[in-house]
């Protein structure tokens, strides 16, 4: 059983006949829609139904379909400590799929896939492939930190 999808013109015209004191059985036929689907959709908020209001709401709704928050309490935790205590700025924190936001991490996978193509399954490799694959990728100067490459870095902070 699929689901209809109102417009904005259809939630218009329901508020109108409902405020019309009009039978869900009238709204229905006059729109071509199942009575069900009038129902569900008067009952669509907590409150008194509002075109605008209703639209928002199925907007909102259709946005975030298919998507599960991968926000745990403990990245929760680090993002805000991240923030607060270290005085991150929150646009350093990327936003769910906006690869433009993670520059960086877009082009090692890049990089990455001349080596692995999408849809290789990495145990196909040899520990000596993927070696030779993790040395290349870490003896590649990076901007983000000051064209020094990722196994520099690791080394001074060794030291320290």
């Amino acid at each position: 059983m699929g689901t209809t999808i109102l417009s904005f013109s259809d939630r218009v015209v329901i508020e109108t006949l409902h405020n019309e004191k009009r039978s869900l059985q009238y709204i229905a036929n006059y729109l071509g829609f199942s009575k069900t689907t009038i129902f569900n959709e008067l009952h669509r908020l907590n409150s008194e139904y509002q075109a605008e209001l209703a639209q928002t709401d199925f907007e909102q709704k259709v946005s975030q379909r298919g998507r599960k928050s991968s926000l745990t309490k403990n990245l929760k935790h680090l993002v805000e400590e991240k923030i607060q205590v270290q005085k991150w700025s929150p646009e350093q924190v990327a936003h769910a799929y906006s690869p433009h936001e993670r520059g960086s991490n877009e082009n090692r996978n890049r990089v990455l896939r001349r080596f692995i193509p999408k849809g290789q399954a990495i145990e196909e490799l040899s520990d000596r492939e993927l070696v030779q694959i993790n040395w290349y990728l870490n003896s590649r100067p990076l901007k983000c930190l000051n064209w020094r490459t990722p196994i520099e870095i690791f080394l001074l902070n060794l030291r320290h």
